[in-house]
């Protein structure tokens, strides 16, 4: 599995999203199965939040990693509403008690409330300083944010970004990669199935021998710095997800896809789901 660096730690390109697990107990026993099939596949990043389920995603991944925290690299995020002086240690207790952990590798803001970003990043840093969580990042912040952010200590930013939703290259993943901050791509094969039926994408994939998804996957990271988090419950699709880091398009394939899906000619309101 190629890997690059995230928080100090060498993590694989492709991991695991959980976004809409655990908001089913009929499908539980299915999630950490998923999960823990994605592991052994080498997709050892698993992202969480308190969001997703209210909670319920972070208690599937606790039951997954049971018996492997040492091989697994943990993200999870702080509800905007939590992101205070106060509220940010209770929130992560409560994150850890559900991840059945006593530390989380990467703790992020979810994405811009009400609290000072500087009052955020001291919660965050005095987690840190406990052992609570090894980094901290954010989420759905745009280059302003991160410019008053100021903060050389980010680790990294998670942000919606795959084929249909390319405003992230114009300005802000230039400025990620300028500072070696890696990008972790949610939604990488975009929603609803919509993108995965386009006809230019399907003619790829066929070429390749290889499905939509995984075109979609390819093409995000052919670039440095990019992580991408897909969500998989199908034991079929974790092992697709997993392979797809071994695909390598060709230069006709992505002059193609730019046809269909053009880069942005010009700033754009982050996009977020």
């Amino acid at each position: 599995m190629k890997t690059l660096e995230l928080a100090g730690v060498s993590v694989p390109v492709i991991g695991q999203g959980t976004w809409r697990m655990g908001e089913e107990p009929s499908r539980h026993k299915q999630e950490v199965a998923a999960l823990r099939l994605g592991i052994e596949r080498g997709m050892t990043l698993l992202d969480t939040a308190e969001m997703y389920a209210e909670g319920g995603a972070e208690s599937v991944v606790g039951e997954a990693i049971t018996g492997l925290r040492d091989q697994v690299f943990l993200v999870s995020k702080v509800y905007p509403h939590n992101a205070s002086r106060k509220g940010i240690p209770l929130a992560c207790e409560r994150s850890l008690r559900r991840l059945d952990t006593d530390y989380i590798d990467l703790y992020l803001l979810h994405w811009r409330g009400q609290y000072p970003l500087e009052e955020t990043v001291e919660a965050f840093e005095r987690l840190r300083e406990e052992g609570k969580i090894g980094r901290w990042g954010v989420s759905n912040l745009d280059v302003a944010d991160l410019e008053e952010l100021a903060a050389p200590a980010c680790a990294t930013n998670q942000v919606l970004y795959n084929l249909q939703a390319r405003g992230i290259e114009f300005d802000l993943l230039p400025w990620c990669q300028q500072r070696s901050m890696p990008v972790m791509a949610y939604c990488p094969v975009g929603q609803g199935g919509h993108l995965l039926k386009d006809p230019t994408l399907r003619q790829i994939a066929d070429r390749h021998g290889a499905t939509p998804a995984q075109i979609a996957l390819a093409w995000l990271l052919r670039q440095d710095n990019v992580i991408a988090i897909p969500k998989a419950v199908q034991p079929e699709h974790v092992r697709l997800n997993a392979d797809a880091v071994d695909l390598k398009l060709e230069p006709q394939d992505l002059a193609a896809l730019d046809l269909v899906f053009p880069r942005p000619q010009g700033k754009q309101r982050l996009a977020m789901v």
